[in-house]
């Protein structure tokens, strides 16, 4: 099937004399998680990844991905004609290698223009360029093919109330246009669908758990300009719009709107973000300024309202996950438990939370050698039945209007070896050392990753991923500037200094391919701790709120001062936790968060 696609793709190239054509993960914002209308990429190789890119040319065809995804990349492109690429990896070029490496002399290289950012889109002209070359963008080859494409999603928005935002839209909206005015922009072109939704209040459901609307934005200093399927606005956002001075377009118009900006105005916005058709629809003597959006900025820097709601959302989510491990740790061998009957009874105890919205994304039940996987997805053919052996790897989380939540537990489910002991109590000493860092301002995750990793660097083991991300508020569970990592990885917008009010993940794991994975995930908030004649000191507080399992833990291979950041750990755990349970379950906890 994949080989009949691939030549029904090459046949439409040579129709167009295209040479190259590149299929990117991604929407028409460049979002992280698409809908199933723009799941092209996934259609043509058959990886069902959340990152990568197919490049197919006459002859060949790659998939490139990343660290997270090497493993179920090969077993899923196993049997294809598709070569897989890690990236990332010793002599595996780049996306952008391989096409300066393989497109011909004067050859053609096409991509669909609405779905490659401004920034790479350039990038590639100016590899056709070189090459006497040309590119072919006004077309969605894979579209074409695709005889049973879903529909482009048109689902209802809601308003995100004050009492849950913190800050009113049109005082947002004022922020926006100071930073605006620093920069002398007349208009500020925005397309993220996360900062959309954060500048206008609004949330909504066309992306599968993550809340977002598809539309773009134009800000003005007079005006704010909202693209959007007008279907999907009932009277209640249609009023709330006309009195936040929104107005409402259709969602295509936006190009007519970028052609429409007249010469000598000066836009603001993100190459790495506006798609390559908006940024070509303006006037060449459009000056353009190139910058971050000033909402990335500020969406990540909660405020106390905020801060204070997800607060109460971890204590909810921490009930209902504590209460997924009781259940787990005493019917493991008493009934039958598969790795998908586990997500589902862990979804259940979460749906009874208040103001519960939804799965922050899809739940991660991962048995024994499938935890390898650090973005394992059960099928009904994966299913794997729970014995009373090994490791359960879940990594999940949920939505709330008071905020959004992402949590990994390791749990043993039985009797374990030392080595499988050793790694669980280094991942559980990395995620404690990071937490615990105390710092000057101006630090970035990039000062403090080695916090973490260092362990297990120690024992000759890494992990193929960054050590923690950012966490948007009822948005995309990934969201930037924040982030925690050893290096720089310039597709990946992650290594900002550490402000106040961010929300990062710290989340260090083991993965060994065939035997098991190790995951400890907890979320950190940034908060100033004592100025001095040194400087600003700052340091994290712990908002997540669940035991990391003591059956796996080896007390002799931690120090004296981390086996009390672990115990101090779940004497917090245990005050939040224990009044939402039942007797049962609060004895259970007793044992599970004691000194050790």
């Amino acid at each position: 099937m994949i080989a009949q696609r691939i030549e029904a793709l090459r046949a439409e190239m040579r129709l167009r004399e295209i040479d190259m054509y590149i299929i990117p993960t991604s929407d028409f914002h460049e979002s992280e998680y698409v809908g199933d209308y723009f799941k092209a990429r996934k259609y043509i190789t058959g990886f069902t990844g959340s990152a990568g890119t197919a490049v197919v040319t006459l002859e060949e065809a790659g998939l490139w991905t990343d660290g997270r995804y090497f493993i179920q990349a090969e077993q899923q492109l196993a049997g294809s004609p598709v070569e897989l690429y890690r990236m990332g990896e010793e002599g595996v070029p780049t996306v952008k290698e391989y096409v300066e490496q393989n497109l011909p002399q004067g050859g053609c290289l096409g991509f669909d223009g609405r779905v490659m950012n401004a920034k790479a889109g350039e990038d590639y002209e100016r590899i056709t360029e070189e090459k006497q070359g040309r590119v072919y963008v006004t077309e969605d080859l894979a579209g074409i093919i695709w005889k049973e494409r879903p529909e482009l999603p048109k689902n209802p928005v809601f308003l995100l109330e004050e009492k849950y935002a913190g800050e009113r839209a049109a005082d947002k909206l004022k922020r926006v246009r100071e930073k605006m005015a620093e920069k002398n922009a007349d208009i500020h072109i925005l397309t993220s669908l996360y900062d959309i939704a954060w500048l206008f209040n609004i949330r909504g459901g066309d992306i599968e758990h993550v809340p977002v609307v598809l539309s773009f934005a134009a800000i003005t200093s007079e005006e704010s300009l909202w693209f959007v399927h007008p279907e999907v606005l009932n009277e209640k956002l249609q009023e709330y719009c006309r009195e936040n001075h929104i107005t409402c377009r259709g969602y295509e118009e936006i190009y007519d709107y970028a052609e429409e900006i007249p010469a000598g105005k000066t836009v603001l916005l993100d190459k790495n973000i506006v798609n390559y058709r908006i940024f070509h629809s303006l006037h060449k003597e459009v000056n353009v300024v190139q910058d971050s959006n000033p909402t990335e900025w500020m969406k990540a820097v909660k405020n106390e309202t905020e801060l204070s709601n997800i607060r109460k959302a971890h204590v909810k989510d921490g009930v209902a996950f504590t209460k997924f491990m009781y259940w787990l740790k005493t019917n493991i061998g008493r009934q039958k438990i598969t790795e998908i009957s586990a997500s589902d009874y862990l979804e259940a105890r979460r749906r009874e939370q208040d103001l519960f919205v939804d799965l922050s994304f899809d739940t991660i039940s991962a048995y024994g050698a499938n935890g390898a996987m650090m973005h394992y997805t059960a099928t009904p053919e994966s299913d794997a039945e729970l014995k009373p052996e090994g490791f359960l790897l879940v990594d999940s989380g949920g939505h709330y209007l008071d905020g959004s939540t992402d949590i990994t537990r390791t749990m043993a489910l039985g009797t374990l070896r030392e080595e499988e002991k050793l790694h669980f109590t280094t991942v559980c000493r990395s995620n404690l050392n990071l937490a615990a860092a105390k710092f000057l301002y101006g630090c970035r995750g990039l000062n403090l990753d080695i916090l973490s990793r260092g362990p297990l660097w120690n024992l000759g083991l890494d992990y193929k991923c960054g050590t923690g991300h950012g966490i948007g508020y009822l948005l995309n569970v990934h969201e930037g500037p924040n982030g925690f990592r050893w290096k720089i990885v310039p597709e990946r917008d992650d290594s900002c200094v550490l402000e106040e009010g961010m929300v990062t993940t710290d989340e260090p794991g083991v993965y060994l391919e065939g035997k098991y994975g190790i995951r400890t995930e907890n979320e950190l908030v940034c908060k100033k701790a004592e100025k001095n004649e040194y400087g600003q000191f700052m340091e994290f507080e712990t908002i997540t709120y669940a035991p990391i399992d003591l059956d796996a833990i080896l007390p002799e291979e931690m120090t004296a001062s981390e086996r009390k950041l672990l115990n101090d750990y779940h004497k917090m755990v245990y005050e939040k936790i224990s009044p939402y349970l039942n007797e049962e379950e609060r004895e259970w906890l007793k044992t599970y968060t004691r000194a050790i």
